[in-house]
């Protein structure tokens, strides 16, 4: 696309900067980017305030050219260019240009683009308008969004009910495959002293500064302090490890939950699967239990409110590892940025969609020969020893055994030595990762 932009731009620099302006909006669509990260791609790009204005879902976002949000009760001017959210629709994206002059190629092109995306994010997210602040996905996103101002992260925070200033409340951003982004409050115990409270405010700033640098690569690994608690939609949830991850036995229900899951603010949200769904055992439990959403979650790192847009980074880097849990796609459904150490350097090099390495294109072949193969080696790779393997798949231990000789066979290299195994483990983390 850069190649395109730069050949167009020497015959029409119109032309050329419409293509930067589709490869941008494009690049924000595939990173689900906010409403705000949207209108503020507008307003740079046209170098003038841009405002989003949507009265049916009660959406008013309004950035100036510089980048800050800067709302304003003011109605926009019929005459500034804008564009529908819908064809045939009312204008609800506008670029503030003065003047009755058409608009130009590049400022129509923005237009076009940004309000294609914007349907698309006010679809996802805001089907309805709010019945609540905790009900309202754009606060959600606004407070994961790493360019948007901390005033502005803020002020979303505290209308979702989180208190920066707490230094006891910490959070996790979740990245479900499917649905919106959503946000696990955590309460660390007891009272925090001073110099507690400001170490929580400074990690948030630091967590935060890493994840502008970043831009979406991996944050770094943040220790949990002892006795957090991740508490679910019951007063018999599953009680929490010392690292403020689900566990696997009860605890008292508080009152947090997951924000930006259609309950009411002041209630539990409840959410996963009503009918008891299956079991997970990164969860711990089922995962309606757990305050997570059913079906393949990304889990962040426990941080304080500032600090969440990093911990979106490693939720959605976390989405990455895991697996349906199926016999054809064996793995963890729900997987914790913070288990992944060093191994979430392989996001980095492995993108989706890419072209697999050796090792994952002979393990696709393995398992184009028999259906077991990939709960097999699963099972070989994640657990303490062949009996356990074994017992995993529900087969004899000889019965194993015959298998990993034909997959052997297969792959062309040994799965029962240390090395083997290590390099079976890397390659089925690697085929999550080249799928998506």
């Amino acid at each position: 696309m850069k190649e395109l932009a730069g050949r167009l731009t020497a015959v029409d620099p119109d032309a050329g900067a419409a293509v930067r302006v589709i490869a941008y909006f494009d690049t924000l669509a595939e990173g689900r980017a906010g409403l705000e990260a949207l209108v503020r791609g507008a307003a740079v790009l046209a170098g003038c305030p841009a405002r989003l204005v949507d009265t049916e879902r009660r959406v008013h976002v309004r950035v100036e050219p510089d980048g800050r949000r800067q709302d304003c009760d003011l109605p926009p001017d019929p005459t500034w260019p804008s564009a529908p959210l819908v064809p045939g629709g009312e204008p609800a994206l506008w670029l503030e240009r003065a003047g009755n002059a058409e608009p130009s190629v590049v400022d129509a092109v923005i237009l076009e683009r940004a309000a294609g995306v914007l349907r698309l994010v006010l679809d996802r997210t805001r089907g309805r308008a709010p019945l609540s602040p905790a009900d309202d996905p754009a606060l959600v996103e606004t407070v994961l969004d790493a360019t948007a101002t901390e005033q502005a992260r803020l002020h979303a925070a505290r209308r979702l009910g989180l208190d920066p200033d707490d230094p006891t409340t910490l959070a996790r951003a979740l990245a479900p495959l499917r649905g919106r982004p959503r946000i696990l409050r955590v309460r660390r115990e007891g009272r925090a002293t001073g110099d507690e409270a400001r170490r929580a405010r400074g990690a948030g700033r630091l967590a935060d500064g890493e994840a502008r640098d970043r831009h979406g690569a991996a944050p770094g690994r943040q220790d949990d302090a002892p006795g957090l608690r991740d508490d679910g939609p019951g007063d018999d949830g599953p009680r929490d490890r010392e690292d403020g991850r689900p566990g696997g036995r009860s605890a008292r229900g508080r009152g947090e939950g997951v924000l930006g899951d259609g309950e009411a603010h002041g209630r539990r949200a409840v959410v996963g699967p009503r009918d008891g769904g299956p079991r997970d055992r990164a969860a711990g439990g089922r995962l309606g239990e757990t305050g997570l959403p059913g079906g393949r979650v990304g889990v962040g790192p426990a941080v304080p409110v500032l600090g969440l847009p990093g911990s979106w980074d490693g939720a959605r880097i976390a989405l990455r590892f895991t697996a349906e849990g199926t016999a054809q796609d064996p793995g963890e459904r729900v997987v914790h940025a913070d288990d992944l150490g060093g191994i979430a350097l392989l996001a980095e090099l492995i993108g989706p969609g890419a072209e697999p390495p050796p090792d994952v294109r002979d393990l696709e072949r393995a398992a184009a020969d028999s259906p077991w193969m990939l709960a097999t080696l699963h099972a070989v790779a994640s657990t303490a020893s062949l009996r356990a393997a074994a017992v995993g798949v529900n087969v004899h231990h000889s019965t194993l055994q015959d298998r990993l000789t034909h997959a052997e066979a297969l792959l062309g290299w040994p799965v029962r030595t240390p090395q083997g195994r290590l390099r079976l483990h890397l390659a089925l983390t690697m085929r999550h990762l080249a799928r998506g």
